[in-house]
């Protein structure tokens, strides 16, 4: 039968949409086709990453290596992880296995059956009937629900037949009921492994090794474990990736603090100005800011009276322009009498030099030439 050109169009079209985004297999409107590409023996990607290989709400896919950071956006761009996925399968979507009801009261003859029809399931394995070898053994849980062995072999079956998730169901019950079940914990870390969850898989499968070891699971760990390990050693870089970006982030949060500690500062004190102190709260507030700026603070007492203030008040206020980065604070002590009285000023011109809110020197006179030398000693 030969088809219309515009339709063989669309159908190239779309299976060209398919090779770029394998996703779309998954659209639940088409599984019959799905269906018939995996009669045909077709591998189809996963539709979703495992769960070892993603972390959900961290912005991280385990898969991912040499990772670029966006600073500003806070967000990794990751690489993929090179990982022999040759064996990886789509999950099984079948519905859930039937179950034993462990409440139930098993007798000797039920033990007895179940014991036939398990020895019919491992017939039945023998010869590759695996869904027969699952029908027996489905009977068999039935009639001894609290049998860790028989939902391990079926969970081994069921790795067999392809159906890791209904393995991980039947290994998660053997293992609750024995928690030192080796094949359980073999089965499902088999299946797992099916799955591509390879850290979880390689916990399994060293589990029962430790416990039961066998030559079958030397095999999978070969394939296993090298995945696990990339993974392992992803997850580490990013951690270490994650602490440094978030120490620089914390020392950048610091940095404009003190950037804008220091604009609103340097605001505050006035470069070049003499800045009148009218009371103690106002003489705390400058000093804070000379400290915030790494500057020296030269407070100068004086007294509309004192002649010798007079002198020496016009250099304050040109050595002020002369020393920009200086802070320079002139206080009336009869104005501010509390400033004064919290410095015990006794008599003025009195000047004194405070450096990170500590008085490093003091001038009492009006000796312009000490007064100068001492500002120019202590601003460098």
């Amino acid at each position: 039968m030969e088809m219309e050109t515009e339709k063989m169009d669309e159908l190239r079209h779309f299976i060209g949409q398919c090779r770029s985004d394998p996703s779309i297999l998954d659209d639940p409107s088409i599984p019959f086709f799905k269906s018939y590409l995996q009669s045909l023996g077709a591998r189809i990607p996963p539709a979703a990453k495992s769960e070892s290989r993603g972390m959900s709400g961290t912005g991280f896919d385990a898969n991912k290596t040499d990772l670029e950071m966006d600073y500003d956006e806070g967000d990794f761009v990751e690489s993929d992880v090179e990982l022999d996925e040759s064996d990886i399968m789509a999950p099984d979507d079948d519905p859930t296995q039937k179950m034993g009801d462990p409440s139930i009261e098993v007798t000797e003859e039920k033990q007895e059956a179940a014991q036939m029809a398990k020895s019919k399931a491992v017939d039945a394995m023998s010869e590759g009937n695996l869904d027969e070898a699952t029908d027996h053994l489905t009977e068999a849980i039935m009639l001894n629900p609290g049998s860790a062995i028989l939902y391990a072999t079926r969970a081994t079956v069921f790795v067999k037949s392809k159906k890791p998730n209904a393995a991980i169901r039947d290994a998660d019950a053997a293992l609750q009921v024995n928690p030192d079940s080796a094949k359980g914990y073999k089965a499902r870390g088999m299946a797992r492994a099916l799955l591509g969850k390879w850290e979880e898989a390689a916990s399994d499968l060293h589990v029962a090794s430790k416990i039961d070891h066998d030559e079958e699971i030397s095999m999978v760990l070969k394939k296993v474990e090298p995945n696990a390990r990339k993974l392992e050693e992803h997850r580490r870089k990013y951690q270490r990736l994650r602490k440094e970006k978030e120490k620089e982030k914390a020392a950048r949060g610091q940095q404009r603090q003190r950037t804008a500690e220091e604009s609103e500062a340097s605001t505050a004190l006035k470069d070049g100005q003499v800045i009148g102190i009218h009371s103690r709260a106002e003489l705390e507030s400058k000093l804070n800011a000379a400290s915030r700026t790494s500057r020296l603070a030269i407070l100068y007492f004086t007294a509309t009276w004192c002649g010798p203030c007079r002198f020496i008040s016009p250099l304050f206020t040109s050595l002020a322009a002369k020393y920009p980065k200086g802070v320079f604070l002139k206080v009336d002590i009869d104005e501010a009498r509390d400033v004064a009285a919290s410095w015990n000023i006794s008599s003025v011109p009195s000047f004194f030099f405070v450096r990170d809110g500590k008085e490093v020197d003091k001038l009492v006179g009006a000796d312009k030439g000490s007064l100068e030398r001492k500002i120019a000693q202590h601003a460098g």
